[in-house]
């Protein structure tokens, strides 16, 4: 019995986690273009994320917005339904420890900050497996031009990626990808947490958002340098590894082209984190009753 209550609280988390990412994307997408391009584009072309937005909206049009937007409202539910699976199902774990062990209040719930910080780290893993090849699709498709295409779409882009370059192509960029999960979530959902533990007593809002994204952003901007680059010498490849990234990076441009696009993806968490969050305990709050 308590198995499939279990697997039924999971399943629950998985839908719910499916829910909070749709609404992440539609909230966030036009945030993340701009973010995009402003990390990728060589340096000097924008002044500012206002500039940038302004040339995509002049040149390109509204719906330039939501360029790429396709693959990550398919994958983010996938993505986002296994994060919150995965940190839902990690911290009942931790609680029914806390609780042989007398730790954590009466019910155990209590949790540490080295096991939120450890089940965030383990979800955002998890999560990463997924959204590794996900934001490498939307992110080539982000940066193409409207006049000199590429891919007609992600699954072209997955199609031609593969054909040329194995699965392998898919996850190009993916040891920038978990490292800024694995760091990003464990500061993300620990802080999130310590909200929740707080609300009880302060009122604290669960739309709330930790400014903890400022410290992983460098590793995001080096995972989408390392997406957007090409797979050989022959195709343009500028990087060898993250590493040779991280090196050239610092080296050519400095150390302000780790923080380039900030502003867009500051101005897009309250935004999109707190749509995440709502979703997520909406769809859960009604699935309680199924």
């Amino acid at each position: 019995m308590a198995e499939k209550n279990s697997s039924t609280k999971t399943i629950k988390d998985l839908l719910a986690g499916t829910a909070g990412g749709i609404l992440q994307v539609l909230v966030g997408q036009p945030f993340d273009i701009v973010k995009v391009r402003m990390q990728t584009a060589p340096q000097g072309t924008y002044s500012g994320m206002l500039q940038c937005a302004g040339g995509i909206l002049k040149k390109e049009g509204p719906l330039a917005f939501y360029k790429g937007t396709v693959s990550p409202l398919v994958g983010i539910g996938a993505c986002v339904s296994i994060q919150f699976g995965a940190l839902e199902y990690t911290k009942r774990m931790f609680t029914q420890m806390n609780v042989k062990a007398g730790r954590g209040g009466a019910d155990g719930k209590e949790l540490s900050a080295g096991q939120l910080v450890f089940a965030g780290s383990l979800a955002g893993i998890a999560n990463g497996v997924v959204s590794g090849p996900v934001e490498h699709i939307r992110i080539r498709l982000q940066i193409q031009a409207t006049n000199n295409k590429i891919y007609s779409g992600p699954g072209d882009a997955v199609r031609k990626i593969v054909s040329q370059h194995g699965i392998a192509g898919l996850y190009k960029g993916q040891v920038a990808t978990l490292t800024r999960e694995a760091v990003g979530y464990g500061a993300y959902f620990w802080a999130y947490e310590k909200l929740m533990q707080r609300e009880v007593r302060k009122g604290t809002k669960r739309e709330e958002v930790s400014p903890l994204w400022a410290c992983i952003y460098p590793i995001d901007m080096i995972k989408s340098r390392m997406q957007t680059d090409g797979f050989s010498a022959a195709d343009g490849q500028k990087y060898k590894s993250t590493l040779d990234c991280i090196r050239t990076v610092w080296r050519t441009e400095g150390i302000n082209a780790f923080t380039r696009g900030l502003g867009p993806t500051l101005i897009r968490s309250p935004f999109a984190n707190g749509a995440t969050f709502l979703g997520f305990e909406l769809a859960s709050r009604a699935l309680e009753h199924l």
